[in-house]
C-alpha cells in the first residue's frame, strides 16, 4: 500500500484535477483512506479500485458544488444610510402635502390609480363619474403635482 501510495499519489492527484476538483489532494487522500480500510482479495486490482474512488469522489463532489451554488441564497439588499432615509421621508412628507392641496376629485382618482391600483372603470365606479371624468381628473391632478414637486425638488 505504501508503495502505491509513493507511486501513484501524484498521478492520482493530476487525475482528480483534470477531472475538475477543487480539491485534488484531499480526493486523493480519501480515495488512499478508503483502500486502506478495504480488504482486496487482489493486490493488482488496488490501482484500479484507487483510481474508481478518484473518479467518483470527483463526481460526487461537483455535484454537490452544483447543488451548493443552485441553491445559495440571495445576498441582503443594501440598508439605505441614514441620510438617505431622512431625504426620501421629506419627499414623502411634500408629495404628501402636494397631494392635500389637491382638489378633491384630482386626489380621490390619483389615490384611487397610483395608490390602491385601480383601473379607470373601477375608478369611475367608485368616485361615481365616467370614465372620461376619471382621465381628466387624474391627468389634471398629475400635472398639479408635477408643477408643485418641480418647485419644491
Amino acid at each position: 500500500m505504501a508503495e502505491l501510495f509513493a507511486g501513484q499519489y501524484h498521478a492520482l492527484v493530476r487525475l482528480a484535477g483534470l477531472l475538475g476538483a477543487d480539491d485534488p489532494e484531499d480526493i486523493v487522500q480519501e480515495a488512499f483512506a478508503r483502500l486502506h480500510s478495504r480488504k482486496l482479495r487482489d493486490d493488482g486490482a488496488a490501482l484500479g479500485y484507487v483510481r474508481a474512488i478518484v473518479c467518483n469522489l470527483t463526481r460526487k463532489r461537483l455535484r454537490h458544488l452544483r447543488l451548493v451554488r443552485l441553491r445559495r441564497p440571495q445576498p441582503p439588499d443594501p440598508v439605505p444610510d441614514g441620510e438617505y432615509m431622512t431625504l426620501v421621508a421629506e419627499r414623502h412628507r411634500e408629495l404628501l402635502a402636494a397631494l392635500d392641496r389637491l382638489p378633491r376629485r384630482q386626489r380621490e382618482a390619483l389615490v384611487l390609480r397610483y395608490w390602491l391600483g385601480l383601473s379607470e372603470r373601477e375608478i369611475a365606479e367608485t368616485m361615481g363619474v365616467s370614465p372620461g371624468s376619471v382621465k381628466t381628473h387624474a391627468s389634471r391632478g398629475l400635472a398639479a403635482l408635477g408643477k408643485a414637486l418641480k418647485e419644491t425638488w
